[in-house]
Formats: structure tokens, C-alpha cells, sequence
């Protein structure tokens, strides 16, 4: 586990705190000390920090060091003033529920709004200047929670969390077949499908990819499992279920039936992440979604 931060505190678009004395290296000064206590304190990135203080954004008043965290800047995205769901908040970070069909970013196709244009439109009806960034995506057809990155300070910090593989998340889906309680691990390369320019596929030339199984509950012709991905790739949990045997229903790209719904049946069912100013560990619940009720207790009285 790592270590823990000091929080510091926030005053306006400044981030103060207080470091101690701080030893004078051969070489620079004070301000040369600070930069090297903020990237060995809180990992942040030596060539960031250079020039964040090249352009006034780190001041040094006696025991007391400031960084300019907190800038005000627009979002890229247009503003859709709709309803979206929070499920946490703070200076750093927004995790916001993503419903199913909806994508994560606008493809430059599609006219119905992407989940960037709600958070956008969000702060531009509190009269915010804050344009987060998505730190990993959704499937459009995938519900479940998404992480932004509020600043370039904690964008930083979560995309390297999530190089590091520290950003976990755990999803739920409905498959398929009685899923057997031995099948614990998949640990299968993909690669693109070079027939179908959509579709990835189990590929020993493929990168590599591992998924953990928890299987939930059987029913009749279908199971309840929880996946839990210790790598990324596109299409990863839908490619290694169908290759299982047990595509996710309504998954008809990978073999999935549509009986009961007409795209894939996967929900992010949780999302933990290192706080990217303290290290401490964040986690997020984002409840199943309300038709699944219906759908399991279909699932589980099918003959």
C-alpha cells in the first residue's frame, strides 16, 4: 500500500502547503528544494513542475508553498445542460454514472449528446470554469462509472494510476450458459479481428489480457458473474466470456442472444482509484441498473 500525503489545502485556484524546512540543494535555492519535495512527496512529474514554476504557478512565503493547482479553464466540449448522476466529487476528481448508449466522447457522428457534453454542461450550470477529462472509457452500450480528472494536476496522477494498473473496476453482466464455479482466471491475448474491423478476438499474437471471474448465481440457461479486469483492452470481458463459451446476452457482435435485451448485458459495478493528491484509496459503488430486476427474474423462472 502507499504511503499517505498530506492533503494540503485549497485557497482559490492556489494549492497550499506546508513542507517544512526545507534543505537548500547545490543545485538551486528554495524554490529548486521545493520542486524536488513535490516530486519526491507526491510523485508528480519533474518537467510538469519545471515549467508550472517557469510560468509563476509555484511560490515559496516562508514555510508556506503554493502551487497554482486550481486554473480556470473551458471545457473542448459543447455544454449539454441535462441531468447526470454524480456519484463522487471533490477538488480533484468526478466519477459520473454513465447510462447505457450513451458514449464517452462525442465520435463526431452521432447528434445525441456524449457523456463529456452532461459533465460539461454540469459545471456550466454552476458557472464553473472547470473542464474535467475522462482518465478511461465505457463501451457506449456498457453502463456504469467513470472517472474524470478535474485538473492537470490530478490528470497526472490517474493516468499514471492507471498505467500502473492501481485503478481497479469491477463489473457485473449476464451470460450465457451455467458458467462452471472453477472458471476463476482468463488470461488470453486479444488482437484486432482482421475480418471484421469492429470485433477483437483471442490471438496469440495479441496483446495480453486478464480477467477474474466470480460467478454470482445460475439460472436455467444463464449466469450472474462478476469480472474483474486486471488489464484494458477494447472488448476485453465480452471477447473472453464469448471465448468461454459464455457470451454476454445481447451481445450480438460476439455470438450473445437477443431474447432479453438488444446490447450487452454489463454494468461497472464499482471503481477504485488512489487519491491523486493523498494516495488514499477512493472507492465507488454504481448501483445495477433498475431493469435488470426484471430481466433476472425472467432469467431465473426460464425453463
Amino acid at each position: 500500500m502507499s504511503r499517505l500525503r498530506k492533503p494540503g489545502i485549497r485557497r482559490g485556484e492556489w494549492l497550499e502547503l506546508m513542507p517544512g524546512k526545507l534543505p537548500v540543494h547545490e543545485e538551486g535555492g528554495r524554490i529548486s528544494a521545493a520542486l524536488l519535495w513535490l516530486e519526491e512527496e507526491y510523485g508528480l512529474n519533474r518537467k510538469w513542475l519545471a515549467s508550472l514554476e517557469a510560468a509563476g504557478g509555484i511560490k515559496l512565503a516562508g514555510d508556506r508553498l503554493r502551487v497554482h493547482g486550481f486554473p480556470p479553464k473551458v471545457s473542448q466540449y459543447f455544454p449539454v445542460l441535462e441531468p447526470v448522476k454524480v456519484l463522487y466529487e471533490d477538488d480533484y476528481c468526478l466519477v459520473v454514472h454513465k447510462p447505457q448508449g450513451v458514449k464517452v466522447h462525442s465520435d463526431g457522428v452521432s447528434r445525441e449528446p456524449a457523456l463529456s457534453n452532461l459533465v460539461s454542461g454540469l459545471y456550466s450550470s454552476r458557472g464553473e470554469r472547470v473542464a474535467p477529462e475522462h482518465v478511461h472509457r465505457l463501451d457506449e452500450y456498457t453502463s456504469g462509472p467513470v472517472l474524470y480528472a478535474k485538473n492537470e494536476l490530478a490528470r497526472r496522477q490517474l493516468d499514471k494510476a492507471m498505467e500502473e494498473k492501481r485503478i481497479g473496476r469491477v463489473y457485473v453482466a449476464l451470460v450465457e450458459g451455467a458458467v462452471p464455479a472453477s472458471l476463476r482466471l482468463i488470461d488470453e491475448p486479444i488482437g484486432r479481428d482482421r475480418h471484421h474491423a469492429s470485433r477483437r478476438r483471442v490471438s496469440p499474437t495479441g496483446k495480453q489480457a486478464v480477467t477474474r471471474v466470480e460467478l454470482v448465481e445460475t439460472h436455467p440457461a444463464s449466469s450472474l458473474v462478476r469480472l474483474t479486469l486486471e488489464t484494458g483492452r477494447t472488448h476485453q470481458i465480452r471477447v473472453h466470456m464469448s471465448y468461454m463459451g459464455h457470451p454476454l446476452l445481447g451481445d450480438a457482435l460476439y455470438g450473445g442472444s437477443l431474447q432479453y435485451l438488444k446490447h450487452q448485458a454489463l454494468h461497472g459495478e464499482s471503481l477504485s482509484f488512489p487519491h491523486p493528491m493523498t494516495g488514499e484509496p477512493v472507492v465507488v459503488s454504481d448501483p445495477w441498473p433498475a431493469a435488470w430486476e426484471e430481466i433476472l427474474a425472467k432469467l431465473r423462472s426460464a425453463e
